[in-house]
């Protein structure tokens, strides 16, 4: 027996105090890639980003709660990067394959 509506499957996700905790994905060209990580260092959060470096791009990945999207945002536009190039998903659902 399922309980979730049929075609419709659940996504797992984890919540905490300030939120639902969620992936942030930021890509940028290797010569800037220094830069962003020097930009992420004054957020006032821990970030433990993971790289993938990719052809003519790096993939910047760490989890973060949605109340910290809009701080994230604000620093990189302050850093001069294109805060359009902040995308989210879920942690878990990466994670499970979902």
């Amino acid at each position: 027996m399922n309980a979730w509506p049929k075609g419709q499957v659940p996504t797992p996700s984890l919540y905490g105090s300030e939120g639902e905790l969620v992936l942030l994905r930021i890509t940028v060209e290797p010569k800037l890639l220094e830069d962003l990580l020097d930009a992420l260092a004054h957020l006032d959060f821990p970030v433990n980003p993971e790289l993938s470096h990719q052809p003519a791009r790096v993939v910047v990945e760490f989890p973060a709660y949605e109340t910290k999207i809009q701080e994230v945002r604000r620093l990189l536009k302050v850093y001069r990067f294109d805060p359009g190039a902040l995308q989210t998903g879920s942690p878990l659902a990466l994670a499970t394959g979902a």
